[in-house]
């Protein structure tokens, strides 16, 4: 990954946020998305979207796709992250199309999302999406550039949304049961450092670490720094629920770390936590929410500012800023939240409570997880 220190910002697009989808009679193409990806649809109800399927040949978009896009009116093409073949970004740069990368948002469901429940919030961005070191993205340039001092509601607003977050034990997947540590951990009698794994290969990775970086390295600099602490490694939840394939975790990892085998939820893990190491996961920034230590391999979007212990510079980033306004321009400004019942947008808070209701829905229903319908998911592996 080569990490550019000049590449300019971008002005702050507000119609990213929304997806461009505003503009009536307007079309939208979308590529790379798997087919139970439909939801896409509801959330750009002024456009007419055109879906290819998600093997896409050149020859195949140069002879249907290429011609239709240009012939068509207000014109944008949608690729999930970077799931995408090379021509057709080099396309709509060379013909001005504007080319929107998607991916889910900080808060997304009850369930995971290999198991195709739709997200409650969804991020546009173009060229470059919030994971992506590489350059600027939006969230970025907000970051660098927004006034949060001259805008005291918005951070009155953050730190509502913090508390409420931390109270509610909310995060982006939220599957997870319940667990008291203190069985998992046994007796706390030295530091704690949590490890946060995360699946091998993930473009957050690839896009935002300067060279490969593996749990197993993670795992051993957080031995090699902290030698005299009790060392926990938490697997991301879809390798333990086989969501992902991986193989069977290392010995080596296992003779140096206690590797916690439940998927317990994020916030139980943090109790007790002193330290967390992370190479770009979300989850260092919800350690960081709750005043934990946070070391950063890569350089995810809350790192950089002045609130982490980092091990990748990135030049570009030159403002300090704090939890709460990474959480502000993250969490308020940069995502879209929609109810996928009632298809409509959101607000921040609004989201949260209706992931609330959802869990609750669960613990009613006496199984401790969301009950979802035909119309919540559209398939399920």
């Amino acid at each position: 990954m080569k990490v550019s220190s000049t590449t300019p910002p971008s002005p702050l697009n507000p119609a990213l946020r929304d997806g461009l989808g505003s503009q009536k009679n307007a079309s939208a193409f979308v590529f790379g998305f798997k087919p139970w990806k439909e939801h896409l649809e509801t959330w750009l109800p002024e456009r007419a979207v055109y879906r290819a399927e998600r093997s896409l040949g050149k020859w195949e978009f140069y002879t249907l796709w290429a011609p239709r896009i240009l012939w068509a009116s207000s014109a944008r093409v949608y690729v999930w992250g970077y799931k995408h073949p090379e021509f057709l970004e080099k396309f709509c740069h060379n013909h001005r199309v504007p080319f929107i990368r998607v991916e889910d948002g900080f808060l997304r469901s009850v369930a995971l999302g290999s198991t195709n429940a739709p997200p409650i919030s969804l991020c546009f961005d173009s060229p470059f999406l919030y994971y992506d070191a590489t350059g600027v993205s939006q969230l970025e340039h907000l970051l660098q550039h927004y006034d949060f001092e001259a805008d005291p509601d918005l951070l009155a607003r953050a730190r509502t949304g913090i508390n409420r977050v931390l109270e509610t034990r909310l995060s982006k997947y939220n599957s997870a049961k319940e667990a008291d540590v203190s069985e998992i951990y046994g007796p706390k009698d030295r530091k704690r450092v949590l490890v946060v794994g995360q699946v091998e290969g993930d473009m957050s990775i690839v896009k935002g670490c300067e060279s490969p970086i593996e749990n197993q390295d993670l795992i051993k600099i957080a031995v090699r720094e902290n030698p005299e602490a009790q060392i926990l490694y938490k697997p991301h939840p879809e390798t333990l629920h086989g969501a992902r394939a991986t193989g069977p975790i290392a010995q080596e990892i296992r003779d140096t770390a206690q590797v916690i085998e439940q998927d317990i939820a994020i916030a139980d893990a943090f109790e007790t936590i002193d330290h967390v190491y992370t190479i770009t996961s979300l989850s260092g920034f919800e350690a960081l929410l709750r005043g934990i230590e946070v070391t950063c391999l890569g350089s995810p979007f809350y790192a950089g500012w002045g609130a982490t212990d980092d091990r990748q510079p990135c030049p570009r980033r030159t403002a300090k800023r704090g939890a709460v306004e990474i959480f502000a321009a993250a969490y308020l400004l940069y995502p879209t939240y929609y109810d996928p019942e009632l298809k409509k947008k959101i607000s921040f808070e609004e989201a949260l409570s209706l992931l609330q209701q959802e869990i609750q829905k669960g613990k009613n229903s006496g199984t401790g997880v969301l009950e979802m319908s035909e119309t919540d998911i559209i398939s399920v592996k």
